[in-house]
């Protein structure tokens, strides 16, 4: 019950995991010459999707604890449970669908999209933690 009661404060997380993962494994049209694309681009989407994703976590863990305390632990929760959805991802294109490519520039994407949002958190927290202490 206890992990049910966790879990309702994670939904967009969770919703926004599965999302990831549809459309990570979808056929995506040819990119070339659409003139939206660019080299790189799919790079960036990995980036802005963890991003976002870490953001939602952090999200959930502050109305599940009702507070915006620091914690270095629950960082490590974070960047345990993207890398494992990051390096998941890649290997389910890798294994199931041939249409679609395991790189390991993807996942360095998803943790730099983790690492940018991990950042942002603790800048944000350190600043309003110097504004309310002075």
């Amino acid at each position: 019950m206890e992990f049910l009661r966790k879990i309702k404060y994670h939904g967009w997380a969770i919703a926004w995991s599965v999302f990831i993962l549809i459309l990570c494994c979808i056929r995506m049209p040819a990119s070339s010459g659409s003139g939206f694309f660019f080299e790189g681009f799919d790079k960036l989407v990995h980036l802005g999707f963890f991003f976002i994703l870490t953001v939602l976590l952090f999200f959930g863990r502050i109305l599940e604890k009702k507070s915006y305390r620091f914690r270095f632990f629950t960082i490590f929760k974070i960047l345990f449970i993207t890398s494992v959805i990051g390096a998941g991802i890649e290997l389910i294109q890798w294994k199931f669908f041939p249409y679609r490519s395991a790189e390991v520039w993807d996942f360095v994407c998803d943790m730099l999209g983790v690492l940018m949002a991990v950042c942002s958190y603790v800048l944000l927290h350190k600043s309003d933690y110097y504004e309310n202490k002075g």
